[in-house]
């Protein structure tokens, strides 16, 4: 069965950084759209980037210019950079892979922005 394994996340303070991974298995990495998504207490799920198999971008405006959403295929891995964190960047981030009618999800990461 598909694998998504997010590692990466922790406590950090204000303006700091985190990278996320997410490795894959079981899966033809390449073909994928890989995507994060994430989950703040009491709110919806959310999408933060999303990464073609073509290698083009998309980002949620409130991480546009601090967040880098990038994937190694030979690694089977999708990573995201996330740079001057904010408080409200707090939340369970999950790793996505998607195509056409398959969505495949990790079992998520714990960040927390917290001085």
């Amino acid at each position: 069965q598909v694998q998504l394994v997010e590692s990466g996340g922790g406590l950090v303070q204000p303006g700091g950084s985190l990278r996320l991974s997410c490795a894959a298995s079981r899966i033809i990495f390449s073909m994928y759209a890989m995507g994060w998504y994430r989950q703040a207490p009491g709110k919806q799920r959310e999408l933060v980037a999303t990464i073609t198999s073509g290698g083009s971008t998309n980002y949620a405006d409130s991480v546009k210019g601090r967040f880098t959403i990038s994937r190694d295929n030979a690694k089977n891995t999708v990573y995201l950079q996330m740079n001057s964190l904010k408080p409200e960047d707090t939340a369970v981030y999950y790793c996505n892979a998607h195509r056409g009618m398959e969505d495949y999800w990790g079992q998520g990461t714990q960040v927390a922005v917290s001085s």
